[in-house]
């Protein structure tokens, strides 16, 4: 039984169709059923519902590709690890990247771009969620790293401080503030918000900042995404509190205007912590190690594998900091 039909085989499930399991590996539609055939013939069972789409897997099926997906990956993970040790950009597979909407794909693609220059065989697969899916994906196995805010404690996944970002009012360019270098904290009081939905860490986190400040506001709105929230205040229906890096693109097109916030008790700032979450008990796949030490570099322009970036994943051992 070949390694290549086992590897088709999961991926045709793993994306339940037989056209992209089969671009995944390179061969044809035919070529991949015809693997796939190989397979049930030699085992004398149907291991895919083929009348069912998108395609489902027989019990015989599940069983089959339980084990086949461990022992693939297990190989792989051993072939990269071997072809690294003579080149140590001769890195490939895929490594799953689970991450809230908000990080943004325009600020993630610096890295993505980054580790396919130095690591031409690799690719990283995004995959942008709702925060607490974020969690649970990493948790199952299906994405080996997961970028959240606000982190907490998870008993089964080790959490890596990223990085700090500063909140900032976001106020259409008409707004009666939008005129300021940046608004005194006490300004808010009364202003009409478009905010986050009450379940989110964000929103919370927010809503605390207020109390500490004994600043009351309207809230008008509630969304649970950033995008969201940031065409409503465009329109415009209000003003937010949002993380400076996710109102950069329309702070440039003038559709928005992003004012600091003055007059924060220094211990109680309104920032939003960003940590990188991966399974505490698994160790990661090259592929997805070399991602996680670009992450983590001081700059994101050096290679994984440099001795710079090796030492940076690990140079914070605690939760940041929650507001």
């Amino acid at each position: 039984m070949q390694l290549e039909a086992l590897k088709i085989f999961c991926d045709v499930v793993r994306w339940a169709s037989f056209s992209r399991g089969a671009a995944e590996n390179q061969v044809s539609q035919s070529s991949a059923s015809q693997a796939v055939h190989a397979l049930e013939h030699r085992l004398g069972v149907k291991l895919i519902d083929r009348k069912k789409r998108p395609l489902v897997l027989t019990p015989h099926g599940k069983v089959f590709y339980d084990g086949c997906k461990e022992l693939v990956g297990r190989y792989l993970e051993i072939e990269n690890r071997v072809k690294a040790l003579e080149d140590e950009h001769n890195v490939v597979g895929t490594v799953h990247v689970a991450s809230i909407y908000s990080v943004g794909l325009h600020h993630m693609s610096r890295y993505v771009r980054t580790f396919g220059e130095h690591y031409p065989g690799a690719n990283v697969r995004l995959e942008f969620l709702h925060p607490t899916r974020v969690a649970e994906s990493v948790s199952k196995g299906g994405a080996e790293l997961g970028i959240v805010s606000f982190p907490r404690k998870w008993p089964d996944l080790a959490v890596i401080p990223w990085r700090t970002e500063e909140m900032v009012l976001a106020v259409h360019p008409s707004h009666p503030l939008a005129s300021l270098s940046c608004v005194p904290v006490g300004r808010l009081a009364r202003e009409k918000f478009v905010s986050f939905d009450t379940d989110l860490p964000i929103r919370r986190a927010i809503d605390r900042f207020l109390r500490h400040h004994e600043v009351q506001v309207e809230v008008v709105m509630e969304f649970d995404n950033i995008e969201n929230i940031k065409r409503a205040v465009e329109i415009p229906g209000g003003a937010a509190l949002l993380p400076e890096p996710t109102v950069t693109r329309e702070v440039e097109a003038g559709t928005l205007v992003a004012l600091p916030i003055d007059g924060q008790d220094p211990l109680h700032r309104l920032t939003r912590p960003l940590a990188i979450i991966h399974r505490r008990h698994r160790e990661l796949g090259l592929t997805a190690s070399r991602f996680l030490k670009l992450l983590t570099a001081d700059d994101p322009a050096l290679p994984a594998g440099s001795a710079a970036a090796k030492g940076s994943a690990t140079a914070n051992g605690s939760l940041p900091h929650r507001v």
